[in-house]
């Protein structure tokens, strides 16, 4: 059974409530007493009550696991016309849609009756700083003594209760369980984590968030969208009505300003860039290895002055973004301030884990993954090395390789030294991953020493000798995951455990805990 979280005492609905909300035909009896109490896309997902949904896939249609659904305590069954077909001999009450993946969020709003919460419920979208913006939005509605819930790329949280995430925005069935399961809770406030393809392949659908956050966009995914155009219209369907209520959208990046003039919802506008208009502006103040001091300046003479553990101007500006949406979503703005106080604590799981030691090198392992991730990054731990700044970079197998020559190219221009390393080849050639990101970084015309040390293990003890006792380290990619994926096989290695005892063989002695 998965972990993904539901209510512990669900409710639901009749069956024939379902079919009415998403117009469905029954081309089997309906009892009128059958209940629904939840929904499930996938058979190992399914618990007793559950209403299955089987849709066409890439390779296999759903309906093949009907019966392992139905073992598992599944009630009914709603698929497409081809999938009734191939349970025409089954007596299981089927509910037929011509697309089940289009009506897939109204049916779970309606079976764990998320259709109207009453937490409000904040959504983040944008290229990079998504992760970061819903746990900042999570520790300020805590410092206001909310209950609260957000799920991430790298976690879901209901309260205190924690689980790994699979997507970076769950399909709809889950994330209307995981809704139910936060307001079952008492949650006050939900933070979601919202991606382009959540977006274009109705993950979010039944969801309107009261407040929308855009963050930016850059070069990504562009495996799945045929241009950066395509990207950004995507991530603009959230600021749409039907979507959201409200919107705060960051003008750092070009892509912000589109995002603002095409935006059919009320918008407030922030940026940490001087030279642009914004309703707020974000001023940082001081930049050290362990925090980032900003002020962020609004409306009205509304000001307040910070810090996080958060490394960058683009943490402040992520600070900033939940702080206005906060703001947008009707809190007084004096709350905020004696909220947020002098500091604002935060974890964000991946981002910039530092795995120093008490002295030597300063180590930071990043889960970041893009071009521009990589170039806030670098400009950040640039402010406060005084010694050689050194990148070691790798790049997913079986995702966008148009970005890989930019990665090499912007770790040529902001790095010392750039060892290209393997990282997740996957079923690609390892040789021609990190070929990409050579060309990018011997193109890029600058004197940066560039290496190629395939072996992650080598690579960090080849670059904690190029950083020395007062440089810098950025493994960009990693983070804290605790394996690579080669072919289909998930081999163990941390490369922040590794970091660690890397500094210690180098006699810098044990790294700090993340």
């Amino acid at each position: 059974m998965s972990d993904a979280f539901r209510p512990r005492n669900p409710t639901g609905t009749t069956l024939r409530a379902v079919a009415e909300v998403v117009g469905a035909t029954t081309p089997t009896a309906v009892p009128d007493d059958l209940r629904v109490t939840g929904v499930a896309v996938e058979d190992g997902e399914v618990r007793p009550g559950d209403l299955f949904v089987a849709m066409p896939g890439a390779h296999t249609h759903g309906v093949r696991f009907v019966p392992a659904a139905l073992s598992a305590g599944a009630v009914a069954v709603l698929t497409d016309a081809a999938g009734a077909e191939a349970l025409a001999a089954s007596t299981v009450p089927i509910l037929v849609v011509p697309s089940p993946r289009a009506v897939l969020g109204r049916t779970a709003a309606v079976v764990f009756g998320t259709s109207a919460p009453s937490a409000t419920l904040f959504g983040v979208t944008g290229t990079n700083g998504k992760t970061s913006s819903v746990y900042l939005l999570d520790a300020v509605m805590r410092r206001l003594g909310w209950r609260t819930a957000l799920t991430s790329t790298a976690e879901r949280h209901v309260g205190d209760r924690v689980i790994a995430s699979r997507l970076t925005t769950p399909e709809a069935s889950e994330l209307h369980g995981f809704l139910a399961a936060a307001l079952e809770h008492g949650a006050d406030g939900v933070a979601l984590e919202i991606s382009a393809q959540a977006l274009s392949r109705h993950r979010v659908d039944g969801v309107v968030v009261d407040v929308a956050g855009f963050t930016n966009l850059s070069h990504d995914h562009l495996d799945e969208y045929a241009d950066l155009d395509a990207y950004l219209a995507a991530k603009a369907l959230l600021f749409r009505p039907d979507r959201s209520r409200r919107a705060v959208v960051s003008l750092d990046s070009a892509a912000g300003a589109r995002i603002a003039a095409s935006a059919e919802v009320p918008l407030t506008t922030i940026t940490s860039r001087p030279d642009t208009a914004a309703d707020w502006h974000v001023t940082v103040l001081e930049q050290r290895p362990d925090a980032t001091r900003f002020r962020l300046d609004g409306p009205g003479g509304a000001t307040v002055t910070t810090e996080v553990p958060l490394l960058g101007v683009h943490m402040a500006a992520n600070t900033g973004l939940a702080i206005v949406m906060l703001a947008a979503s009707g809190v007084p703005f004096p709350d905020l301030v004696r909220a947020v106080g002098a500091r604002l604590d935060v974890d964000v799981p991946g981002r910039m884990a530092d795995a120093s030691a008490a002295t030597g090198p300063r180590v930071f392992v990043d889960f970041a993954h893009t071009p521009d991730a990589f170039e806030k990054s670098l400009i950040a731990m640039r402010a406060f090395t005084a010694g050689p700044l050194v990148m070691v970079v790798g790049a997913d197998g079986d995702k966008d390789p148009t970005k890989r020559a930019g990665m090499g190219e912007v770790g040529a221009r902001h790095a010392d030294v750039v060892i290209v390393a393997d990282h997740h080849p996957r079923h690609e050639d390892p040789d021609a991953i990190r070929a990409a990101i050579l060309a990018g970084a011997c193109g890029a015309g600058t004197d940066t020493t560039i290496l190629e040390i395939p072996d992650p293990p080598t690579a960090i003890r080849a670059a904690l000798r190029h950083a020395g006792a007062d440089g810098a380290v950025y493994w960009a990619g990693p983070g804290l995951t605790d394996y690579r994926i080669i072919g289909d096989e998930h081999v163990p290695y941390s490369s922040y455990e590794d970091a660690g005892v890397a500094l210690a063989e180098a006699g810098w002695g044990v790294g700090v805990e993340a």
